[in-house]
């Protein structure tokens, strides 16, 4: 594992945050989805998950995130084909113009977070604040409950993903935007959600549903140390550590076991990306999800679709929504997105 406090790439002010966080348990070792379950909802794990949730909502202030200027609202839509109420966080401008749309995908390996955590809020508005409309979709996680009290596994959080997807382009008219001109966004698991919904959507012909994908930090592989991947090993244990199996066994071993790349994108082929819309996508330089992220970024360029990529140094996996930490990378990030959003020509 790499040491944060002797490695020279680290923006100062992360160094310093990670530094004097304690370093995280060591992940225990399961063989089934039940066993990560029984763990994950036992009383101790709960309470840390309360207080991660408190450490999330300090990081939205007014402050850093300020609301003037935008609107804040909750909508909700029946996942099909479960038929289950999912939430969606919706910001945008205070005003009456018919706006783009930026579709995000929150992160947490798909077996976490929500939309609705302080880090997402205060992220949400930092986009919006550039002249978009944001609506973040709050899935069914695979282990912890986001506003969704259910939880389950692959394929119910892209169900969810792709649900939504459709509900705002039919309700383009209650929401202000042009359902013409959607960006799927997301970071980490979010970004996973992202590509594999735009993988399904080629499928069946339906990219015409986005404009483009903003994908960050993408979480694609589903098992690691990856030899294809240096990264998977040079920056493991730099925020996050890979060297288990709790991925795909909570969220998608069937799936894994298949080589679905819906589920886990870097089994992608350049037949799978080939509808792609124009995508971006961004990795953290001291991420050691780095590397999957740039190969997914050649994967699309050998299939012909337009993308880029830009890759964020000094920084950790998920530095940008983690707002406080580098705010003018967050800030620059945002716009980032927004301007993507803003300038892709009708396809």
């Amino acid at each position: 594992m790499s040491s944060i406090a002797e490695d020279p790439r680290l923006d100062p002010r992360l160094k310093a945050v990670l530094s004097a966080m304690p370093p995280p348990p060591e992940t225990p070792t399961f063989t089934s989805r039940d066993e990560i379950l029984a763990y994950a909802h036992a009383p101790e794990r709960l309470a840390e998950r309360e207080m991660q949730m408190a450490f999330f909502d300090h990081m939205d202030s007014e402050e850093l995130a300020p609301s003037a200027g935008l609107r804040v609202e909750r909508h909700e839509f029946t996942s099909h084909p479960d038929g289950n109420t999912v939430a969606v966080n919706f910001i945008r401008p205070d005003d009456d113009r018919v706006l783009p749309c930026v579709y995000w995908i929150h992160g947490g390996g798909m077996m976490s977070g929500s939309a609705f955590d302080g880090n997402y809020r205060a992220f949400g508005k930092l986009i919006a604040a550039n002249g978009v409309a944001v609506a973040m979709v709050d899935f069914r996680n695979s282990v912890y409950p986001s506003s969704a009290a259910e939880v389950a596994p692959f394929p119910a959080g892209l169900n969810d993903c792709e649900s939504g997807l459709r509900w705002i382009a039919d309700n383009g008219e209650l929401l202000g935007i042009d359902p013409s001109h959607v960006v799927v966004a997301g970071e980490s698991g979010g970004a996973n959600l992202a590509l594999g919904m735009t993988i399904r959507l080629g499928r069946t012909g339906d990219t015409t549903l986005l404009r483009g994908v903003f994908a960050m930090c993408p979480y694609l592989a589903g098992h690691w140390p990856d030899e294809r991947f240096p990264s998977s090993t040079e920056n493991n244990g730099i925020v996050l550590d890979l060297h288990n199996d709790l991925a795909k066994l909570s969220y998608g071993i069937e799936a894994f076991e298949a080589g679905d790349p819906t589920a886990w994108p870097s089994f992608a082929t350049e037949d799978d990306v080939a509808a792609f819309p124009a995508t971006m996508i961004s990795v953290n330089e001291c991420d050691p999800l780095r590397d999957e992220g740039l190969e997914f970024y050649r994967l699309l360029l050998r299939a012909g679709v337009p993308a880029r990529a830009r890759t964020v140094m000094g920084t950790v996996h998920g530095t940008e929504i983690m707002v406080p930490f580098c705010t003018d990378i967050s800030r620059d990030t945002a716009a980032a997105i927004a301007q993507f959003t803003r300038e892709l020509p009708e396809g």
